[in-house]
């Protein structure tokens, strides 16, 4: 017995030293070099991965990045974060160096995880070509103009969405309701899928999916990672049958050439005259899908958690809201001049992205070598930038733990600080989008109800977005007069 226990101690030094000269010989660039940020890697391979991760699961993404900031008394430190070396960016001036050198030093990059849970089915072109190629084509969608035409679409779903999931109940569980709305008006929007039982199909998987996303990839039945790659496999397989039907009902004129960003895909070409593939646009429905609705959800659920929690906030949102639901018509919708009238409502909202941010930073490539602040960044390094770095500093906001949405009246706050749609040229196309269906959730809510939390302690955990661990039970108060 004692032999094998030494054998099996031998056998893992050895990995770990096996391990350890392939992290230097691919990474050496984090062992030599006077000019590196200051910071520790970790162990070797993992890095610091786990103590990135884990932070966010107990409730504190923002502990990894502070830590080390007072550690090393610096805005950019170095690790080892999944499997790559890496260099945090934390702040204003970091905010704005990263997102100002957009495809000139630096360039979006995902984890390989990603890849195996997004597929390219293009395999000449990364997914970072096949995202710029997104970007291209959503802003004739998400701009002003476009998105008018959904407010009457949006307040319509809001108002089934309510009267199907929130009345005549007690109680309701906040996040998964604010997931079925927010996924309703996704899949309305982009794809004109709008009978509640083919969207219910969906909600299951996606919910694998976004757990999965950023968890520790290892591809193992069971863990969170193997069940979002078959998540993702089946979702795609669901939308080639839609994408099937749809080039069936537009050759039959059942279906308009501009209903949906779908028809869209179907009917454009490249330059060279080539249409897209029923997969690829599976690919990118799906990635729409998932950024169309679950930062939106995570929003719409603190929202609520927050106007619970402070009554004077929630009397100064209702009155607001209240004063346009006299305005209206019986039976009439919101409409774009409404949500222009919401502005308390909307600086409540951003002081709820900004204590909770749903995107808790995104990482970068750099392209070659450059210099930052004195510190050498070599080529090929990991960038990430943190939301919290900036959201959660009282350089930036003072008493940034105190909710307060008066810090957002007048010109707001400094440029490079508030980043919860990120920023430059990879700033959230769909910002505009969150905005709309976010304060059509609010109008509704408060118009209908007030509310209590049913756990007032209740844990958040951050995986990858921030939600409240029992995913936030509350009970209703319906008021009165909610026919308004």
């Amino acid at each position: 017995m004692e032999h094998l226990f030494l054998s099996l101690l031998l056998g893992l030094m050895t990995l770990v030293s096996v391990g350890f000269f392939v992290l230097f010989y691919k990474h050496k660039s984090l062992f030599v070099g006077t000019n590196l940020p200051p910071g520790k890697t970790g162990y070797p391979i993992l890095g610091e991965t786990f103590e990135f991760l884990s932070t966010g699961w107990k409730g504190h993404p923002e502990k990894f990045i502070f830590d080390r900031m007072t550690k090393f008394s610096s805005d950019i430190f170095k690790t080892s974060l999944l499997g790559e070396p890496a260099a945090v960016f934390c702040g204003s001036t970091c905010n704005k160096f990263l997102f100002s050198n957009e495809n000139k030093l630096v360039t979006a990059w995902w984890p390989s995880s990603v890849n195996k849970v997004f597929p390219n089915s293009s395999e000449d072109t990364s997914s970072q070509e096949e995202a710029k190629k997104m970007r291209k084509l959503l802003p004739q969608f998400m701009k002003p103009e476009a998105l008018r035409g959904y407010i009457g679409l949006m307040d319509e779903i809001a108002q089934r969405h309510f009267a199907a999931d929130w009345d005549n109940n007690a109680e309701i569980l906040t996040f998964s309701l604010a997931k079925r709305y927010t996924f309703w008006l996704a899949a309305r929007v982009f794809v004109s899928l709008d009978d509640p039982k083919e969207i219910r199909k969906f909600e299951d998987p996606f919910q694998l999916l976004a757990s999965g996303i950023i968890s520790m990839p290892i591809d193992l039945p069971g863990t969170p990672f193997h069940r979002a790659i078959k998540a993702s496999a089946y979702i795609r397989k669901e939308l080639v049958k839609i994408i099937k039907q749809r080039k069936v009902d537009l050759a039959e004129n059942k279906a308009s050439p501009s209903q949906d960003i779908l028809s869209h895909m179907l009917l454009t070409c490249t330059e060279d005259g080539v249409y897209m593939g029923e997969l690829d646009i599976a690919n990118k429905i799906l990635g729409l899908l998932i950024g169309g609705h679950d930062t939106a959800s995570a929003a719409c659920t603190f929202i609520v958690k927050y106007l619970a929690e402070l009554p004077h906030v929630y009397e100064a949102v209702y009155a607001e809201q209240m004063e346009i639901a006299k305005s209206k018509m019986e039976g009439e919708a919101l409409n774009w001049d409404d949500l222009q009238k919401m502005k308390y409502s909307w600086n409540v909202a951003q002081e709820v992205l900004r204590l909770a941010p749903p995107l808790q930073g995104a990482f970068r490539e750099a392209m070659t070598d450059f210099v930052f602040n004195g510190f050498t960044i070599p080529k090929g390094w990991k960038l990430y930038w943190s939301a919290n770095s900036t959201h959660k500093n009282p350089d930036y906001f003072p008493e940034p733990a105190k909710f307060d949405p008066s810090r957002f009246e007048g010109n707001g706050p400094a440029p490079y600080t508030f980043v919860p749609f990120g920023g430059g040229p990879r700033m959230c196309p769909g910002k505009e989008y969150a905005r709309l269906e976010i304060l059509v959730f609010m109008h509704h809510l408060v118009k209908r109800y007030r509310w209590e939390k049913v756990l007032p302690d209740e844990k958040i955990v951050v995986d990858p977005m921030p939600i409240p661990a029992k995913g936030l039970p509350v009970r209703l108060i319906p008021h009165p007069h909610h026919h308004l």
